[in-house]
């Protein structure tokens, strides 16, 4: 059976590309960082091994991933393509359309706080650039996420050891909401610990 829908339309054939199951599941890991098979199936809880390998594969094919030698070792690591990585916007853009689905937080679903990295620079992009430099770590079920805020924008990565200006300390929800703009800090009293500059906090959220 064709994968293709068939239409000459950019939507469409699009779809054609990573519109099965997982596909863009597999690219918000990627844009996490390039990552070795075994941390692709530990990031993405609840898809068969086989089904990654055949997803893995055609994205492949299709240009969107490539496999490459890791920086450690001579470990095979997956990573996006230049062009794959175009598809940061349109993900990006998912994620803050996603917002009114977040809201009632997650029930039963999965969740794991490295997703917040792809989730929080797509709620922080295009928010006014900060008054002062600053770095604010986010600790979620016991990891650590740093957030820096310059004048161009918000960094959102993995705490990479620097000093931190401030932490917070939320469950995924709060960070969310706070970022989404959903929630400010005097909704979340109680719901949250700040140590450090409670200011930078506020203003990074702000």
């Amino acid at each position: 059976m064709s994968r293709s829908y068939g239409q000459y339309c950019g939507l469409a054939r699009a779809l054609d590309v990573v519109g099965d199951r997982w596909n863009l599941l597999i690219v918000r890991q990627l844009l996490i960082a390039p990552a070795r098979y075994r941390e692709l199936l530990d990031g993405l809880p609840g898809v068969a091994t086989n089904l990654l390998t055949d997803r893995l594969r055609g994205l492949e094919t299709d240009g969107v991933v490539e496999r490459r030698l890791g920086e450690e070792g001579n470990a095979i690591v997956y990573a996006l393509t230049q062009w794959g990585a175009e598809l940061r916007e349109p993900v990006e853009s998912l994620i803050r359309w996603s917002t009114p689905l977040m809201v009632r937080g997650p029930g039963g679903d999965r969740f794991q706080t490295e997703w917040l990295v792809v989730a929080l620079r797509a709620l922080f992009a295009g928010k006014a650039s900060a008054h002062r430099s600053s770095t604010v770590g986010i600790a979620v079920d016991g990891q650590l996420l740093q957030l820096r805020a310059t004048h161009s924008g918000v960094e959102v990565s993995p705490h990479d050891g620097r000093d931190l200006d401030a932490v917070v300390h939320a469950d995924a929800p709060v960070v969310l909401g706070l970022a989404a703009g959903a929630l400010t800090f005097d909704d979340t009293l109680g719901l949250l610990d700040i140590e450090g500059d409670e200011g930078a906090a506020q203003a990074l959220f702000h």
